[in-house]
């Protein structure tokens, strides 16, 4: 059996699952996750974890089992806890603010300002503490729509290699090059 594949996946209290073939549901306090498994492969419950078996030895299957099974884990983690990404505005004018709860209005230094409508299931806020750069905090029960959304917003205005100056990852280290050299050429 694959290594990943065969760990089971431990289901929290407050967690309900529902398995109708090729469907199954993950329910909890953050939202639903539903997840489409190829025909043949089969979930059931033990000792309170959840097990994903696969139909055969066949290349296909074995890769698909791993797969499965962490996008089960990361369904469980996100109906129990959630995601969350942070991301950092730095740029002096740079600004980001949220109106009417699904609308993200940015502005980048660009000629206009910038409308990024937020797809449903996610939600995002602004934080705004003096002497330190804004940062836009998403939040979901999908990791990968988390991802997705901080990707494209980092993606509007990446930062600048010279001075830093855009969103980046709060967690991102930026390696800065050099300018030009001052005071060398023709003498």
């Amino acid at each position: 059996m694959s290594r990943v594949g065969k760990k089971p996946v431990p289901l929290p209290s407050g967690v309900q699952w529902n398995w109708q073939p090729p469907l199954l549901t993950v329910q909890g306090p953050k939202g639903t996750q539903t997840l489409k498994l190829k025909e043949g492969f089969d979930v059931q419950q033990e000792n309170g974890s959840l097990m994903i078996l696969r139909p055969s030895d066949e290349k296909m299957d074995k890769a698909l089992h791993g797969t499965y099974r962490a996008l089960l884990k990361n369904a469980v983690e996100g109906v129990s806890k959630g995601f969350q990404k942070v991301l950092e505005i730095v740029g002096i004018g740079y600004r980001a603010e949220i109106k009417g709860g699904d609308v993200l209005v940015l502005t980048l230094g660009y000629s206009h300002d910038i409308a990024f409508i937020l797809p449903p299931g996610i939600k995002a806020q602004t934080v705004a503490e003096r002497g330190q750069n804004l940062k836009i905090v998403l939040e979901s029960s999908d990791k990968q729509l988390v991802g997705q959304i901080a990707a494209m917003l980092r993606s509007l205005r990446p930062p600048d290699p010279y001075k830093g100056k855009g969103i980046r990852y709060s967690d991102e280290v930026i390696k800065l090059k050099a300018g030009k050299a001052k005071g060398k050429g023709k003498k």
